[in-house]
């Protein structure tokens, strides 16, 4: 499931995805391997940034991802079962702060 986290970062580049984080949960908990957390600076950037991931990862592995939360609220999740996908709005990230929450797991690649 790396490979599949790799091509969401990939894909979240490609669309100069900001702050991006990819973190090895596997040892912490059971409902994911890995969590994929970046930044988009508005609304319509965090829609660009879900319909990229969810296009990539449909045609590179055949997977689709389930999307919650609304680009206009600073939080959207896409759920690919092993990988699970935070894109926030910079104010919601300082907020919610998952690499504090979650700091127990292992930060695998920062990408500022």
């Amino acid at each position: 499931m790396l490979e599949l986290a790799h091509s969401i970062i990939d894909a979240l580049e490609e669309k100069k995805g900001e702050d991006i984080l990819l973190m090895d949960l596997q040892n912490v908990t059971d409902f994911t391997d890995y969590f994929v957390l970046c930044t988009g600076t508005s609304d319509r950037m965090l829609d660009a940034l879900a319909d990229a991931v969810l296009e990539a990862i449909h045609k590179k592995h055949h997977k689709k991802g389930r999307r919650e939360g609304e680009s206009r609220d600073g939080w959207v999740l896409l759920d690919f079962g092993d990988v699970v996908v935070h894109l926030f709005a910079p104010e919601q990230r300082d907020y919610y702060r998952l690499e504090d929450l979650w700091s127990a797991g292992k930060v695998l690649l920062r990408l500022q």
